[in-house]
């Protein structure tokens, strides 16, 4: 995994932080309205391992996955990457939504790597 500043690291960590609350919000919208949550539960699941897997290699925390559930977080992980670049390169340039958009790539990228670290 590559070498990152702590603060860095304390960023990658609270934008992941903040994905998996959006998502868990947006689960708990979804279950009260009775609509179909299976993919918003499958993104929610694997963000958290993603969060996991960056506080284990930062922090050395617990990591007590298998190893299907990591590959599936992985895959996940990977197929929202195209959908966030893309709300990117639409935002206003200088806008705190792109500078939030910059951070949540990284910390994709950044859980990416640390879950491939797992898999090898």
């Amino acid at each position: 995994m590559k070498a990152v500043t702590t603060e860095r690291q304390k960023l990658l960590i609270q934008s992941m932080q903040s994905t998996l609350r959006k998502l868990e919000s947006g689960f708990k919208r979804m279950t009260e309205k009775e609509a179909n949550t299976s993919l918003i539960k499958k993104r929610r699941d694997a963000v958290k391992i993603a969060l996991d897997s960056l506080e284990h290699a930062w922090h050395g925390t617990d990591f007590p996955y298998e190893m299907s559930d990591i590959l599936e977080a992985r895959t996940v992980i990977a197929g929202i990457l195209p959908s966030v670049k893309s709300q990117y390169e639409n935002a206003k340039e200088g806008s705190p939504q792109k500078t939030l958009l910059v951070r949540r790539i990284a910390s994709i990228e950044a859980a990416i790597d640390a879950l491939d670290n797992h898999i090898r």
